[in-house]
């Protein structure tokens, strides 16, 4: 009797026991239309659905690393970088999108500047390649006639990048970088100008993937991360002040700074996530991948058709 009765009380306190949370690392950089996953964590959505979610800031020169050692599954960076990842060795597939840049990337130039094609033989500051300023910069020159060999690149991160078109840093003549940091360039004309945008060059886009292990033994994780993304971005539609307050102070902005930057993107919804890879998202990787191989990013191309996998969406 007392081993039934003991029996049913380790049944009851199992059952009421909470399920256990999956552990996941996400590795991102302090890009703004990075911020719902930042929100997602720490307004407890994550929690709530059952993830045990450590977000980690690692430059996305070495984001890639991160996910070969272990030491985080998932990622969020723009569209080509995966290219460039799986390239390399980095195995890891998308699974839903994070946002557009509609001016949230830009080339800042020096006043004497007026053109893309004035560049020719001037130094420019970007990150180091298979990053995505750098990659903003071969489309663009590329997009003018130039290409990358046409102008001599010293490898800024992107925040430094904007420091040095700020201070006017001698022989600097153009910067590549994105929010929040382009909006203190904008707010310093005379330091320099902003002479295109990804409002010229609609190209900047960005994913949030994952190892294909991490897929293959979590499945209800991915479709977990998946969701949390989207009811972060109704929350920011619900409240946000708060939104904006708590995105901002990851990023040292306020909120009325944070919602300044953040206007110079759109994250993207479940509704454009469907129309997004129903056919663009494999028609940019295509065009992406020709280019990277050109400039020499990668050796050969990836099996595009295996960088996406949008079965969490629904």
């Amino acid at each position: 009797m007392k081993k039934t009765l003991l029996a049913l009380t380790l049944c009851a306190l199992a059952a009421a026991a909470p399920a256990q949370e999956t552990k996941v690392g996400i590795g991102i950089s302090g890009w703004t239309g990075f911020a719902p996953l930042t929100l997602a964590k720490e307004a407890g959505i994550f929690k709530k659905n059952g993830l045990d979610v450590s977000i980690k800031k690692i430059p996305q020169k070495d984001r890639h690393l991160a996910i070969a050692s272990g030491d985080i599954q998932c990622a969020a960076t723009t569209v080509e970088t995966w290219i460039v990842w799986n390239a390399n060795g980095v195995a890891t597939t998308q699974i839903f999108q994070l946002d557009k840049s509609y001016g949230a990337d830009g080339m800042v130039v020096k006043p004497a500047i007026a053109s893309i094609k004035d560049l020719k033989g001037k130094t420019v500051a970007a990150d180091a390649p298979g990053t995505a300023t750098y990659f903003t910069l071969a489309w663009m020159l590329k997009k003018n006639g130039l290409s990358i060999k046409d102008v001599n690149v010293v490898n800024l991160a992107p925040q430094a990048a904007a420091n040095a078109m700020i201070a006017g840093t001698s022989g600097v003549d153009a910067g590549m970088t994105y929010e929040p940091f382009l909006s203190a360039v904008r707010a310093k004309p005379e330091a320099g100008k902003i002479i295109a945008t990804t409002l010229d060059y609609p190209m900047v886009m960005d994913t949030f993937g994952c190892t294909p292990k991490f897929l293959a033994d979590n499945a209800k994780a991915a479709k977990a991360l998946t969701d949390s993304y989207f009811e972060a971005l109704e929350m920011i539609k619900k409240d946000p002040k708060k939104s904006f307050e708590i995105m901002g102070a990851d990023v040292k902005q306020s909120a009325e700074a944070f919602e300044g930057s953040q206007k110079y993107l759109r994250w993207q919804d479940r509704e454009a996530n469907a129309k997004f890879f129903a056919g663009e998202h494999a028609a940019f990787s295509k065009e992406a991948a020709d280019l990277l191989l050109e400039v020499g990013i990668i050796k050969a191309i990836p099996d595009l058709t295996k960088l996406a996998d949008t079965r969490f969406l629904k």
